[in-house]
């Protein structure tokens, strides 16, 4: 029990039905002190601590994963703490195995999303290099021709968590890619168009659906279902876009 606590060791404290990230303050007189990640004091007797109120963090969460499927702590604050952790160092994007999780960063990062991202993602397999929306563009579109199957993206969460960003993400991705499988120049002005409808089409579309929330200026108030065509080649020849109203009671009487 003596390293267990160790002064400025890191551990997990059960506080109200769940776990939360915290340090080992003091420990002395038989009474131990614990100050968590969100600045609440606690302190209990030493001989009154067990290991389901309190045990050590393990290092996987002490130093922030890329993929919350090796975190050896298992549990909701593990998870939150890892998110929180990596969106301090400026890092939106953590997966979940073949799931991407995105922190909203309520600001601009353009470089994040630039034509070297899109290259570089490109060029790699999922899992390669750091999280990123792209990552997961381009595993759709590859499994396009190393399944031979119809791909689909579910982008979900809550009002403003980034859901639309993420949609002109993928497009963006998608019409990059569109745009280097062509070859022949015919080809090349035909597919450009539909890529640029389909990019350009989400604005119009919010103008007709989207109102202000508590927590967004631009929360969408329908669903989207955006369909995308691909030619044997790996060019967009055609979309559909299709919305369907999720929230009739919040437009209603919001």
């Amino acid at each position: 029990m003596d390293n267990f606590f160790t002064e400025g060791c890191r551990v997990w404290l059960w506080v109200e039905d769940h776990y939360v990230p915290s340090t080992v303050d003091s420990c002395s007189g038989g009474v131990v002190v614990f100050n968590t990640n969100y600045g609440q004091v606690y302190t209990y007797k030493q001989n009154a601590v067990s290991r389901q109120r309190v045990y050590p963090m393990h290092n996987s969460s002490i130093n922030g994963v890329e993929d919350m499927a090796t975190l050896q702590d298992l549990h909701d604050g593990a998870i939150l703490h890892n998110l929180q952790l990596r969106y301090t160092q400026k890092s939106i994007y953590t997966y979940i195995g073949s799931i991407l999780a995105a922190v909203n960063p309520y600001q601009s990062l353009s470089d994040l999303y630039d034509a070297t991202a899109i290259e570089r993602y490109s060029r790699h397999h999922l899992g390669e290099i750091p999280p990123h929306i792209y990552a997961i563009a381009n595993e759709c579109y590859r499994s396009l021709w190393k399944r031979s199957n119809n791909q689909c993206v579910l982008i979900s969460g809550e009002s403003g968590a980034g859901k639309t960003e993420s949609t002109k993400m993928i497009l963006r991705f998608l019409s990059a890619m569109s745009q280097q499988s062509v070859v022949l120049s015919t080809a090349k002005r035909a597919s450009s168009h539909v890529e640029e409808a389909i990019v350009e089409s989400s604005p119009i579309m919010e103008a007709f659906g989207n109102a202000k929330t508590v927590h967004n200026n631009n929360s969408s108030r329908f669903g989207k279902f955006i369909q995308l065509h691909f030619s044997p080649h790996g060019n967009i020849q055609g979309g559909r876009i299709t919305d369907y109203l999720l929230e009739k009671v919040s437009f209603l009487y919001s």
